[in-house]
């Protein structure tokens, strides 16, 4: 059975908080999309940062304290691409831009998803983000980040950002092809103690 007891599975502080991190997310879109002044996008900012700072926490309590959970590794990076998701949708509305940017993650996102539960009902899945996606995720969300706060950012450092991500993602997506289909396979039969 894939959780074999709900209260060491579901309720511990790293599942918690990533629950935290998708609650924010349609605060921040609230908060992003309505914005008017320099002070609202700070705030969609911070929402977003506290996000950020939360990701990085939960992963170390995790491990730190032997909380890993078959839910957690696909609750984690579910928080993570739904943040990513709809930051990188709310400033293509204002960046178009960053619209290849997210058609290029909702396509490694859906490869990623379907490549996933293919594995999964083999019993099998990655043991975790490999390097290139924790790094693209890393300069995603900087990134992105700092269109928030800076919502008068000059078009040339905005097309830089586009570029950057685009090639981070790129990395990334090729990376899990590799993990999936290369010769040195990365997935691994899920542990069923």
């Amino acid at each position: 059975m894939f959780i074999k007891d709900w209260k060491k599975e579901v309720f511990t502080i790293p599942n918690l908080l990533s629950l935290f991190r998708l609650v924010l997310i349609p605060v921040y879109a609230y908060i992003y999309l309505n914005a008017t002044e320099n002070y609202q996008y700070l705030i969609a900012g911070s929402i977003m940062a506290v996000s950020c700072i939360t990701d990085m926490v939960d992963g170390k309590i995790a491990r730190r304290y032997n909380m890993i959970s078959n839910l957690g590794k696909i609750l984690d990076p579910l928080a993570d691409k739904i943040t990513q998701f709809t930051l990188t949708l709310c400033l293509s509305l204002k960046y178009p831009v960053l619209r290849p940017v997210l058609g290029l993650f909702i396509v490694k996102e859906i490869f990623q998803m379907v490549m996933g539960i293919i594995h999964l009902r083999k019993g099998r899945m990655l043991p975790g983000a490999l390097m290139a996606g924790k790094v693209c995720t890393t300069i995603l969300f900087i990134s992105l980040i700092a269109l928030v706060l800076f919502p008068n950012m000059h078009p040339r450092f905005v097309d830089a950002i586009a570029a950057v991500d685009t090639v981070f993602l790129v990395i990334s997506f090729i990376s899990y092809i590799l993990a999936y289909f290369g010769k040195n396979t990365k997935v691994q039969d899920l542990k069923t103690e």
